[in-house]
């Protein structure tokens, strides 16, 4: 899957899961840049993104997650 395919994707997503049509998917994305990203929409979050790629996460992985382009990056890995 390329990098524009992915970003797409978890735009789609990130507007489902925080209930915003404004919020694009960028490399440079943080938490901290979107209202109502806390614990617990993180894990929704996480698990919408591991069903729409039909993948799993381990912890480790996901503790590394600093930004949008961190998750890209891991699922780009994770789908070669």
């Amino acid at each position: 899957m390329d990098e524009s395919a992915i970003y797409s994707r978890l735009t789609d997503i990130m507007r489902d899961v925080f209930d915003d049509e404004s919020i694009v998917a960028t490399p440079q994305l943080t938490a901290k840049q979107v209202d109502g990203w806390d614990s617990l929409t993180h894990i929704r979050f996480l698990l919408t993104v591991e069903k729409a790629f039909a993948l799993k996460f381990s912890t480790p992985e996901i503790a590394k997650l600093q930004s949008v382009g961190d998750l890209a990056d891991l699922l780009r890995a994770r789908a070669a």
